[in-house]
């Protein structure tokens, strides 16, 4: 295993379940499942993240919800085809179960990956300065994971200069977001989620490879 690519996607979470847990796939001879864990914002909100764990870390205990839950990992993404077109679809997997930690960061990552496409520069009508990133994060077995990423402020002026293949280095915390969609068909709005990292530091960095 290639531990260069194991950083470059680094998710530290501690929150409590909020649904129960489910089967998700098999991979060989190993059981996956998926529950949503809810981290807490400054501001009181939350954040409700869909986690993806072995078996083997569960190692037959059951989690309620409810339960405290501190967890290392990566944010990852792959291609649903849904109705015909590809969805990417996100979920935080856990590499390690930690003990809670009441002076840790409860929602942090750590990123290091390529645009790769054009960012997308708005200005709100609250007058709020964002970028919209897709940042392409490598890692083990030739895959990459696709992360939707929004910077605010002087970083979201920094980045939307930049150009597609620019290699980032960026912190900040997974949210969930909730938006509203006409699903095609259907006459009622659906409710739908997203997830992204909100970005609180990013810098290019020198891409030695392209030297």
């Amino acid at each position: 295993m290639n531990h260069d690519m194991l950083n470059n996607n680094k998710v530290y979470l501690q929150g409590q379940v909020a649904s129960t847990v489910k089967f998700n796939h098999s991979v060989i001879d190993e059981d996956f499942y998926s529950f949503n864990l809810d981290v807490p914002r400054l501001s009181g909100e939350v954040d409700r993240l869909p986690i993806v764990i072995s078996s083997k870390l569960l190692a037959g205990k059951t989690l309620n919800v409810g339960d405290d839950f501190a967890m290392r990992g990566q944010f990852r993404s792959f291609n649903k085809v849904v109705d015909g077109r590809s969805k990417l679809i996100l979920s935080v997997f856990c590499r390690e179960v930690c003990e809670w930690d009441e002076l840790a960061n409860p929602n942090s990552i750590s990123l290091t990956g390529f645009i790769c496409k054009p960012s997308i520069y708005r200005v709100t009508p609250f007058n709020r300065e964002i970028s919209d990133i897709l940042l392409a994060v490598n890692r083990n077995y030739d895959k990459s994971d696709y992360i939707p990423c929004i910077a605010w402020g002087r970083n979201a002026q920094f980045v939307s200069k930049l150009p597609v293949g620019t290699k980032l280095d960026l912190e900040g915390r997974i949210q969930s977001r909730k938006y509203n969609k006409h699903l095609e068909g259907e006459e009622n709005i659906t409710e739908m989620i997203a997830y992204e990292v909100s970005v609180s530091k990013l810098a290019s960095v020198l891409d030695e490879n392209a030297l």
